[in-house]
């Protein structure tokens, strides 16, 4: 039986076909219901052998009310060893709507120290379309794993940080919610924020970094990106989900220096949070 290291961070469903047998791999369901409708979801089915990540109600920080905040590096090495993962898996995230919540698990995995892990472009509707099998159940792990956090700190950052980035010129903020949102024209789907953006952000929708799910080619968001190339990136959206799409689009440019905010919007944007907002 092989062993499986990923070059990149994006995957075809052929690749993960062709590879299905590797004794490393770890298939993970990170699917989460949109805020944002993204197109259709693809209701109970999995890829063969998937495992659940559920980050949006378990492997989180349960000790906010922020939704979905990354949790200590003790309780993610805890989580991923019940699930049987290994410091040497090969891990591959996808989701049921494409590429939406599974970037987040891979920056999770890209977080505490865990680079051999890969997003499955297009996820499960493209895993279906290419003409390949599904289950109707998920499967549960049968051994504990050895997986070890290795935590980076600067991957995720607070809204500190955040504030600081705005005034150096050596960061750019860049937001992935819709253009609606940022300019505050559209109402926030979560009560109690402000419409609006960070004074100084720039918006860059999630959405125009993909077609229909999948992830453009390198070339075109090259484009997208040419004008950041020199600067420190730092990604918000609404929760912290979409702006992951965000880092995976920057990583497939060959960027380096990113990181997002998990706080997002649903932090930043709080009536509550005392933090400037700007609708211009």
């Amino acid at each position: 039986m092989s062993h499986i290291t990923f070059t990149n961070s994006l995957i075809t469903p052929q690749f993960l076909a062709e590879n299905r047998s590797a004794e490393n791999l770890i298939i993970l369901d990170a699917s989460m219901k949109p805020v944002t409708p993204v197109g259709e979801a693809v209701a109970d089915a999995y890829i063969p052998n998937s495992l659940r990540f559920d980050f949006d109600n378990e492997i989180k920080d349960h000790n906010t009310s922020l939704p979905h905040m990354m949790p200590s590096p003790e309780f993610f090495t805890e989580k991923m060893q019940a699930m049987g993962i290994n410091q040497d898996s090969a891990i591959v995230v996808y989701d049921n709507v494409g590429v939406y919540a599974s970037p987040r698990a891979w920056w999770m995995f890209r977080a505490m120290g865990h680079d051999n892990v890969a997003v499955l472009d297009g996820g499960l509707p493209a895993w279906i379309k290419a003409g390949y099998e599904t289950t109707p159940t998920l499967t549960t792990a049968t051994r504990r794993g050895d997986f070890a956090s290795h935590p980076r700190p600067g991957l995720f950052v607070d809204a500190q940080a955040v504030t600081h980035a705005l005034s150096d010129s050596a960061y750019s903020v860049m937001d992935a919610r819709s253009a609606g949102r940022f300019y505050g024209q559209e109402p926030e789907p979560r009560a109690g924020l402000r419409g609006g953006h960070m004074p100084g952000a720039v918006n860059l929708p999630f959405g125009e970094t993909q077609t229909d799910g999948v992830m453009k080619a390198p070339a075109l968001l090259r484009e997208m990106f040419a004008q950041y190339q020199n600067k420190k990136l730092i990604f918000s959206c609404g929760t912290g989900v979409t702006a992951c799409i965000l880092a995976l689009a920057a990583d497939q440019t060959g960027h380096k220096n990113l990181a997002v905010y998990d706080g997002s919007w649903t932090e930043w944007g709080a009536v509550s949070s005392g933090l400037p907002v700007v609708k211009e």
